[in-house]
């Protein structure tokens, strides 16, 4: 029974991370977004029933650029230290990746998360818990579409309202749907949300 309730969670985490990484541009298969709970056991549980994490592990590239990819990584650790650390970044580095996501079932520690401190200039690494991945937030009702302005549109929009970054309204870089979306400080996001009376309308924010 607990395998069972274990795999049914890792059966949700495991969509809400491609859902995540979909959502953030890069490539992923219709068969992994719509895979039932049935056929997810039958790929990756063992005859005890119960999931080995890192058949869980894959890597992608972004539709708009192959070279850019990510790679998300699940440990089975309760406790993420500097080791499973150090894994994470041979990986990267075996495989010329510059991005990389790391999912685990209990918390990190504080020394691991010094290590994504320290290799920001290199890697950009990110950190979630399998509990901020049990269900999709931007699934919920009351959040509304965030679009991730490219430089670009960000430039646009702020020579269109003779705005500087600093009259943005702000967006935390600990917000859940900044994580969600990998949001670097000074990106800007587009949140549109219904109106009673024009049908929709727009803000925007900036990360800091």
């Amino acid at each position: 029974m607990a395998e069972q309730d274990e795999s049914a969670k890792l059966w949700k985490v495991n969509r809400t991370i491609h859902e995540l990484v979909k959502d953030r541009g890069f490539q992923v298969s219709d068969e992994e977004l719509n895979m039932d709970l049935g056929t997810f056991r039958s790929h990756y549980s063992n005859s005890s029933g119960s999931v080995d994490r890192a058949q869980l592990n894959f890597f992608t590239n972004h539709k708009d650029n192959p070279m850019d990819q990510i790679f998300i990584f699940f440990t089975d650790e309760k406790s993420v230290g500097v080791k499973t650390m150090r894994k994470v970044i041979t990986i990267l580095e075996e495989k010329n990746i510059q991005r990389g996501i790391i999912v685990f079932p209990g918390n990190m520690t504080p020394s691991a998360r010094k290590v994504i401190v320290a290799m920001a200039q290199q890697y950009k690494l990110e950190e979630f818990s399998e509990s901020d991945l049990l269900v999709n937030i931007t699934h919920h009702t009351l959040v509304p579409k965030h679009e991730v302005l490219t430089a670009e549109q960000k430039k646009t929009l702020l020579d269109k309202y003779r705005l500087k970054e600093t009259q943005l309204p702000r967006i935390q870089l600990a917000d859940p749907v900044a994580r969600y979306y990998g949001l670097r400080r000074g990106n800007v996001v587009k949140i549109t949300r219904p109106s009673e009376t024009s049908g929709r309308y727009a803000s925007y924010r900036i990360c800091f």
